[in-house]
C-alpha cells in the first residue's frame, strides 16, 4: 500500500537529470575531444528535452588514465576541457535556462599523480603518510589480504619507497584515500565547499560506498550469489562478497557530515552511485534522513532483459512508500552497454528503451537520461585498435569495454564527424548513429527525440507523477500498471513493455477520464484497455 503524498516537494523529487560525458558531447577547439564550452553551447538541447539538471562527468585536472576519474587536482579544470572561467560561464548559462548543475566528484580515490599521494608515498613519517591506505606485506611478501580490484587482479600495489602496499579499488594509478584519517575527511569537505561556493547545485558522488575500508583488513568471503553474477563473470571481482572493502558502517557518518555541509546552501543535492553489492541495504541506509537525497545503483543498468516484473520487483525491494529513500532510475550511462543493444533485438528500434524511460519517469524517484539515449543510440562497436578504455583493455576480448557507450554525440549527419568536431574524434562515430543525429530527429515530428520531449513536457505538468505516492496494481505480466497520487490528484498509468498488443481489464482504474497530450496510443472499451506495442494509457481516478 502507498501512503498519501503531500502537496510540497523538493526540486529533485521527480527530477529529470541529463548526464553529459564531456569528452563526447561537443568539441569547440578542434582537438577531437569535447569540452566545457561545447556543453554550454548545447544547453538549449538539454533544457529543451525537459531536464531539471545536468550531471557533468569529471572535468577537473587529471592524467586521464581513467578519463577524469583519476583526479590530480580537485580545484582546477583540466586544460583539455577548458578553464575555470569556462566552467563559470557554463554554470551561469545553465542557471539562466533553469538548469541546475551537478558536478561529478571522485572522492574515494585520487590519481597517483596527486600531490597528496606524491608526498604520502615518500616515507612513513611525512605529514600525509596516513592519507592513503598503506599496509605491510604478509610474511611471505604477498599482499595483506585477498581484496580484488574492480579493474582486475589484486587491489594492492607495492610501493618500494615505503616498503608497503597501497590499496587501489580500481586502476593501480588510482590509490584509495584513507577516510579513517579525519584530516582526509576535512580536506574532502573543503573541496566540496569550494565548488558549492562557486554555485554548483550539488554532486554526483562516484562510488560513494567505497570511501571506508575495514580497518582490520580482514579478507572478503566468497560470493554466495556467484552463479548469478554472469554479467561480470569475465572478472574474478564478482567471485567475492565485498563485505570488508566497501559499504562499511563508518561511511554513513561521513555522508552525514557531507550532507550537513551541503544543507548550509539552498536547494543542493547529493546523488550517490551505489555498488551492486548488497544494493537494497545500501540504498536503504544511504538515502535515510540526513544522508543522500538520491541514489542510483546498477539495478537496471546491468540488466540484459527488462519487463514489468523486473521494474516492480526492483521498486518494491528499494521501497516505494513516501517515508522510504528516493531512488534515481537509470537505464543507460557511461559505464554500461547502451540499452538499445543490451536489451536484445526488440530494443534496436529504440521503442522499448523509450517506453521504459517514460515508465521510469512516472515512478517514484528521479530519472537520469544519458546523452544519446534521447536519440535511441545503439552501443557502438569500437574496433580494438581504437579502444581507449583501460577496463576494456584489461579484459579484451572477453569484454569489449565501455568505449561503445562513450562515442561522440551525433549532432548533424550532414556535417563532418556529425558536427561533433572539425577533427577526427577521440572515439569513432559509428555509421548507425548518423541517421539518428539530433538535426534529423528534430526535423521529424514522430522521432524518438521529439516524442520524448513531448512526453516529458506533459509529465512535468502532472504533480503526482513527480512527487506523489505510488501503488502498483495487478496486471498481465507484460503490462506495468500503477497509481500515483498527490493531494487530490490520482493518476493511473499502464505501460505495455512488449512488442505485441496487450489487453487487460482494470475495473477500478479506468473509470475516470483519460489524459491526453502524452503522445502514447491506447484504446479503452469500458473497463478494458488495449495497448499497442510499447503503448501506454494515463487516466485520472475519482
Amino acid at each position: 500500500m502507498g501512503v498519501s503524498g503531500t502537496s510540497r516537494h523538493d526540486w529533485w523529487q521527480g527530477a529529470i537529470i541529463y548526464q553529459v560525458y564531456p569528452r563526447s558531447f561537443l568539441d569547440t577547439t578542434g582537438n577531437g575531444v569535447g569540452d566545457l564550452d561545447g556543453i554550454r553551447r548545447k544547453l538549449d538541447h538539454i533544457a529543451g528535452l525537459g531536464a531539471d539538471a545536468v550531471w557533468i562527468s569529471p572535468f577537473v585536472k587529471s592524467p586521464m588514465r581513467d578519463f577524469g576519474y583519476d583526479v590530480s587536482d580537485y580545484r582546477s579544470v583540466d586544460p583539455l576541457f577548458g578553464t575555470l572561467d569556462d566552467f563559470e560561464a557554463l554554470l551561469g548559462a545553465a542557471h539562466e535556462r533553469g538548469l541546475r548543475v551537478l558536478m561529478d566528484q571522485v572522492f574515494s580515490h585520487t590519481s597517483n599523480q596527486h600531490p597528496w599521494f606524491l608526498e604520502s608515498r615518500e616515507n612513513r613519517q611525512n605529514p600525509r603518510a596516513d592519507w592513503y591506505v598503506w599496509a605491510d606485506p604478509r610474511p611471505d611478501g604477498a599482499p595483506p589480504n585477498n581484496w580484488l580490484s574492480v579493474f582486475g587482479g589484486s587491489s594492492w600495489q607495492w610501493e618500494p619507497r615505503r616498503g608497503q602496499y597501497y590499496l587501489h579499488n580500481f586502476l593501480r594509478e588510482q590509490p584509495d584515500l584513507n577516510y579513517h584519517n579525519p584530516h582526509v575527511q576535512d580536506a574532502i569537505l573543503d573541496i566540496a565547499r569550494y565548488w558549492l561556493d562557486m554555485g554548483v547545485d550539488g554532486f554526483r558522488l562516484d562510488v560513494c560506498a567505497f570511501y571506508f575500508h575495514d580497518a582490520k583488513l580482514r579478507d572478503n568471503p566468497p560470493n554466495p550469489a556467484r552463479s548469478s553474477a554472469r554479467h561480470f563473470m569475465f572478472n574474478p571481482y564478482s567471485l567475492q562478497h565485498h563485505q570488508r572493502d566497501i559499504g562499511q558502517p563508518e561511511n554513513l557518518a561521513f555522508l552525514e557530515r557531507l550532507r550537513a555541509l551541503t544543507d548550509t546552501y539552498p536547494d543542493r543535492l547529493l546523488l550517490g552511485e551505489l555498488h551492486e553489492n548488497e544494493a537494497v541495504r545500501l540504498h536503504t541506509e544511504y538515502t535515510a534522513a540526513n544522508r543522500l537525497q538520491l541514489a542510483y545503483g546498477y539495478w537496471l543498468l546491468g540488466a540484459d532483459t527488462m519487463d514489468a516484473q523486473t521494474i516492480i520487483r526492483t521498486a518494491t525491494d528499494l521501497g516505494h512508500e513516501m517515508d522510504c529513500g528516493w531512488p534515481c532510475w537509470a537505464l543507460d550511462n557511461h559505464d554500461f552497454m547502451r540499452s538499445a543493444t543490451r536489451l536484445g533485438p526488440d530494443a534496436a528500434s529504440g521503442e522499448l528503451p523509450f517506453a521504459i524511460l517514460a515508465a521510469l519517469s512516472c515512478l517514484r524517484g528521479a530519472l537520469c537520461i544519458y546523452q544519446g539515449s534521447e536519440l535511441g543510440l545503439a552501443h557502438a562497436d569500437v574496433p580494438p585498435e581504437r579502444m581507449m578504455d583501460p577496463y576494456g583493455a584489461e579484459f579484451h576480448p572477453a569484454f569489449s569495454g565501455r568505449d561503445g557507450a562513450r562515442t561522440p554525440m551525433p549532432w548533424d549527419g550532414d556535417l563532418p564527424h556529425c558536427g561533433f568536431s572539425s577533427h577526427e574524434p577521440w572515439l569513432p562515430i559509428p555509421a548507425s548513429h548518423i541517421p539518428r543525429a539530433v538535426a534529423a530527429q528534430r526535423a521529424l515530428p514522430g522521432s524518438l527525440l521529439n516524442r520524448l520531449k513531448g512526453f516529458l513536457a506533459w509529465r512535468r505538468e502532472q504533480p503526482a507523477l513527480r512527487a506523489g505516492g505510488l501503488r502498483f496494481m495487478e496486471a498481465p505480466p507484460q503490462i506495468l500498471a500503477f497509481e500515483r497520487f498527490l493531494g487530490d490528484q490520482r493518476i493511473f498509468c499502464a505501460f505495455n513493455l512488449c512488442g505485441v498488443e496487450a489487453e487487460a481489464a482494470f475495473p477500478e482504474a479506468v473509470t475516470g477520464p483519460a489524459l491526453d497530450g502524452h503522445g502514447f496510443g491506447s484504446v479503452r472499451s469500458g473497463e478494458t484497455l488495449s495497448l499497442p506495442p510499447y503503448g501506454a494509457f494515463f487516466g485520472t481516478r475519482p
